[in-house]
């Protein structure tokens, strides 16, 4: 009896190709796509988000075509409580998250996985850019994908070696141009269809926008204050502002100034030159290790990266608690923002990684 596969499809082209693989190699594949939320709840307009009506039409035809089972799973109150509710509060307290991370961590690998169970899938797949190796001793490590330019490990750091190794990432080995040439020879219509480029609940990148209206918050404007305690300026809200952003301060100054940091309780944006904006030392909490945590007082020598698609440096990572490390790079790093993740790196391998949580 062949193994059975529950594949997330979100109906853009890579979903649907790894769905394709997975048949070709011989699974059982049962197709489904998670409704996360209504555009109306989040006042988007329909067809401009990954849960439109289109994009599960195109994952029903695909599945269609390839002759699988496929369902709508309706995962909207999950979705609010454990990623947008989470998103708007780091937003109100200040930091940046990455509720994508969120969305993998709760969503997919969370309850999609347990959905898999009670279907009987012996794995779930998606269209993530990234490798798992297996072990002899049935451990599983977790890689980048080969495609550099779309690799997706960084997204995927929370998963444990148990979780991966009822996990497939098809494309793992793929580039998406070789992606899109199977998708043409299949005839899929979702062939050219574009990448999502921001946060699906909000297509338009208009964080603050979309916390003002799902909060019927306003933001007052504060006080901009540069490096010698001065205030220079006025802001349009802190919330608005991320550390390294120069663009959009509206501040006449004999030099260029970056933001630095900010103070949502006191509503202030502080500023300063942009070498101010390069630290080392940082620390992170909520850390997640793919193959087993190091002990406390251990310190790990990788590359550390610091948002998606920025490139990894590298650094010692002293565990310092169960869940909470201290990071310190070689050289000093441009704009490490609480609230946004650290992945720790060796070579292609994903050893863990974790939020940030202060910056020095």
């Amino acid at each position: 009896m062949s193994e059975k596969v529950l594949v997330a499809m979100s109906g853009g082209v890579d979903s649907s190709v790894a769905a394709y693989l997975l048949k070709k190699q011989g699974y059982e594949c049962i197709g489904c796509t998670m409704k996360l939320y209504d555009n109306e709840d989040i006042d988007v307009p329909k067809g401009h988000t990954c849960c439109s009506l289109s994009d599960v039409e195109d994952a029903k035809s695909v599945a269609y075509r390839l002759d699988m089972p496929y369902y709508v799973f309706n995962y909207e109150d999950n979705f609010r409580e454990r990623v947008i509710d989470k998103f708007v509060s780091e937003y109100l307290t200040g930091r940046t998250p990455n509720p994508c991370i969120d969305c993998n961590r709760y969503m997919k690998f969370d309850l999609l996985y347990h959905r898999a169970k009670v279907l009987g899938c012996d794995y779930i797949a998606t269209g993530h850019y990234a490798r798992i190796v297996r072990g002899e001793d049935g451990s599983c490590r977790l890689l980048k994908g080969l495609d550099a330019g779309k690799d997706q490990s960084y997204v995927l750091y929370q998963l444990s070696s148990e979780q991966l190794s009822h996990t497939l990432f098809p494309l793992g080995d793929l580039s998406k141009p070789e992606v899109r040439r199977i998708a043409e020879e299949m005839g899929f219509l979702n062939a050219d269809k574009p990448d999502s480029q921001d946060i699906c609940f909000v297509p338009d990148g208009d964080y603050v926008s979309f916390i003002e209206r799902y909060t019927g918050k306003s933001f007052e404007p504060g006080e901009v204050v540069n490096e010698q305690g001065k205030c220079i300026g006025c802001h349009k809200g802190a919330i608005r502002y991320t550390i390294g952003q120069r663009k959009g301060l509206g501040i006449a100054a004999e030099a260029p100034i970056f933001v630095t940091g900010k103070d949502v309780k006191t509503n202030t944006v502080f500023v300063g030159p942009e070498s101010s904006v390069f630290k080392k030392t940082f620390t992170a909490i909520d850390v997640c290790w793919v193959a087993g945590a190091p002990k406390t007082g251990e310190t790990v020598r990788c590359k550390a990266m610091t948002r998606y698609r920025k490139k990894e440096q590298p650094a010692d990572i002293k565990v310092t608690g169960g869940k909470t490390i201290m990071g310190i790079f070689d050289e000093p790093q441009r704009a490490i923002t609480p609230g946004q993740s650290v992945v720790f790196y060796d070579g292609d391998n994903v050893l863990g990684g974790g939020i940030i949580d202060t910056v020095e």
